[in-house]
């Protein structure tokens, strides 16, 4: 296999060129997040003008991901946490004045945007748990003053919805079998509508109102297996199936800016599919996906519906934005998200179906290293050192991209294999279902399964199999060190469950609403036979079965699992006397953002690896630069890892 170029770990984990780019609702401005210095903020330039972007935002800390437009095109909303304690306040900016206006000013609590419309222009709704911890009240906020109105005391919604005139319209709630109930607020008054059975609960639900707020779009799975695209009339109770997929749920959806109308949904099997609702739009559509073969996403549209933002996804390079101007027929490019890596060599995603042990067909994806394929079948020329990444969640899926870490690994010479294994969503109730109450069970036999794969296939080199993933991935990797110690050389915790009882008993207040679907999808703390479940699926039961290296990385403001998850079975195997590395991150929490913090991480990652499967490995330079890394245990078993820390 000739070698390829090695690419920087900064090209693919610091911080994009650009990203999240959005059109104001005039028309008139194209914003994004881009670097200052160092940190994601804001820009805004002119929509004929986008070389002349300025930041409206000046933050240096751990960077701003989630924005939008107000209807003023004058203000941009925004959330912000304090280290990663998802405590998100909500932030106005005038960028006349460049004023910034905190509308959450509260300590210790959760803001989130409820309602952005165009008949209040100066005014949105938000959440915020400011009086109990696990619900949120909903206020009507002005965003030049910061002036509040309560809306609704909630004292028993998981969610509620609003319509365009800010009228508070629906309520849900989970049951104690993890089901859901619907209710309408009618007249100052709640009303039960209808009821979703447990099945159906992790897949049905609200995704919009129209403009009137009188139809509800649903993504809804009662009557069938996968959820369809429903209307839901509300006042007449009348339920009207607008689209649906035999293998998949109905996933993204178009609406239009103004009428609020669903144009178009997405489905994902292998790869993203839209249905168009509306023929309005379907030539756009057609005309956007010529532009290449990458899967279509429009990220914006302004109110007249004349311009669009739509970007690219490829497997095999950055994603790439353009700039649709629907009058003309004509779409600009604008940028790739990271033009470093344009012209590099970089390895496709294959998607493949893998049969679980009792039949159950799991979609998984695998990359190979660039050029280890001579005949190109899929299956390269000798078995390689692999690495299994199993996604977070598990209520999620591994989607085909560009996936920064199956191409980070694919360059250093592993093959890379993900796998939707039970309880993935996407695929059906049936099988998120499937998952139930098999944490540790037959969810990580999907996943042995899914490696016995990819031995069985010539992929994988079954003496050097690594696991790596990040929070239900990284119970995954300590799962694989405990459960099948055999299968795995080595394996890379970030952020991950070690005890499930523990987990579960520290979930922060605005989790417990949610707390039947856990109880009843994992294992119930408060029963005997609950609690001895949640023991024989915890790793840390069986921390002395860890026989190969293992690497832990932690968040030390992780609200949703905690630091003491990793704390725990850290204390264990050095009461045993097993060898483990722990990295702590005081200034992270679920996941790290300062790209300063994922570049030491990834350092540290690559070398373990290396040492491990003996792949090619990039120096850690100055990759802890800025970095809040600290090394809690084992800096002598990862090579360069003590001469970094200085």
């Amino acid at each position: 296999m000739a070698e390829v170029e090695l690419i920087g770990r900064k090209d693919l984990f610091g911080n994009p060129d650009r990203m999240n780019v959005q059109v104001s609702p005039d028309g008139a401005f194209i914003s994004y997040l881009a670097d200052v210095d160092g940190v994601l903020n804001i820009w805004v330039g002119g929509r004929d003008d986008i070389g002349g972007a300025e930041a409206v935002t000046h933050d240096k800390g751990r960077g701003i991901r989630d924005y939008s437009w107000a209807h003023t095109s004058r203000h941009i909303l925004y959330l912000q946490d304090e280290g990663g304690d998802e405590n998100d306040h909500v932030y106005a900016v005038d960028l006349e004045t460049n004023a910034v206006t905190d509308l959450t000013p509260f300590e210790g609590v959760q803001g989130r945007i409820y309602g952005v419309s165009a008949e209040y222009p100066e005014e949105i709704v938000v959440a915020v748990n400011n009086r109990v911890g696990q619900w949120h009240d909903l206020y009507k906020v002005n965003i030049v003053t910061g002036e509040r109105e309560l809306l609704l005391e909630n004292n028993e919604f998981a969610d509620v919805v609003v319509d365009d005139k800010y009228r508070v319209r629906l309520g849900m709630t989970f049951k104690e079998d993890s089901g859901q109930e619907f209710y309408r607020y009618e007249e100052g008054q709640w009303r039960f509508d209808s009821d979703v059975p447990a099945e159906d609960g992790m897949v049905t639900g609200v995704l919009d109102l129209d403009k009137k707020g009188e139809v509800a779009y649903l993504r809804d799975s009662r009557g069938r297996n996968t959820a369809g695209l429903v209307a839901w009339n509300l006042a007449t109770g009348e339920q009207k199936l607008l689209a649906e997929d035999a293998k998949v749920d109905a996933e993204g959806i178009m609406v239009h800016p103004q009428e609020r109308t669903v144009q178009a949904v997405s489905f994902v099997y292998d790869r993203k599919r839209w249905e168009v609702l509306d023929e309005a739009i379907a030539g756009d559509l057609a005309y956007l996906q010529e532009l290449g073969d990458g899967e279509l996403e429009v990220v914006s549209r302004d109110w007249a519906d004349r311009y669009w933002v739509a970007m690219l996804v490829v497997d095999d390079g950055p994603s790439r934005y353009y700039l649709y101007d629907r009058e003309r027929g004509e779409a600009e490019f604008l940028f790739s998200n990271r033009s470093v890596l344009e012209g590099k060599e970089l390895a496709k995603m294959r998607p493949v179906v893998i049969k679980a042990r009792d039949g159950l067909e799991l979609l998984a994806y695998y990359t190979l290293p660039v050029g280890s394929d001579s005949d190109g079948d899929g299956v390269p020329d000798e078995p390689l050192p692999t690495v299994f990444c199993p996604h977070g969640g598990p209520w999620h899926r591994d989607y085909w991209t560009c996936h920064p870490w199956h191409q980070w690994l694919a360059n250093r010479g592993y093959a890379v294999l993900c796998v939707n294994f039970r309880s993935s969503t996407g695929f059906g109730k049936a099988f998120v279902n499937a998952g139930d109450l098999e944490w540790g069970g037959k969810i990580h036999d999907d996943q042995i399964d899914a490696v016995r794969w990819a031995i069985e296939e010539g992929i994988a080199d079954e003496k050097r199999v690594a696991v790596f993933g990040g929070s239900f991935g990284g119970y995954s990797t300590l799962a694989g060190l405990t459960f099948t110690p055999e299968v795995f050389a080595c394996g890379v915790d970030l952020v991950g469950i070690s005890n499930l009882e523990t987990f579960i008993d520290s979930v922060p207040d605005y989790w417990k609403p949610f707390m039947s679907v856990l109880v009843n999808r994992v294992g119930d703390p408060a029963t005997a036979e609950g609690r001895k479940l949640l023991k024989e699926r915890s790793p840390l039961t069986y921390v002395d079965r860890i026989c190969k290296p293992l690497l832990i990385a932690q968040g030390a403001n992780d609200p949703r699992v905690k630091q003491a998850e990793s704390d725990q079975i850290v204390e264990a195997m050095q009461a045993k006397g097993i060898a483990v590395t722990y990295l702590l991150y005081g200034d992270e929490g679920h996941g790290f953002a300062r790209p300063e913090n994922n570049l030491s991480f990834y350092a540290v990652v690559e070398a373990f690896l290396a040492e491990c499967l003996g792949g090619r490995v990039e120096a850690i330079g100055n990759d802890f630069e800025g970095s809040s890394i600290e090394v809690r245990a084992g800096a002598e078993h990862v090579a360069g890892l003590v001469e970094a820390m200085g």
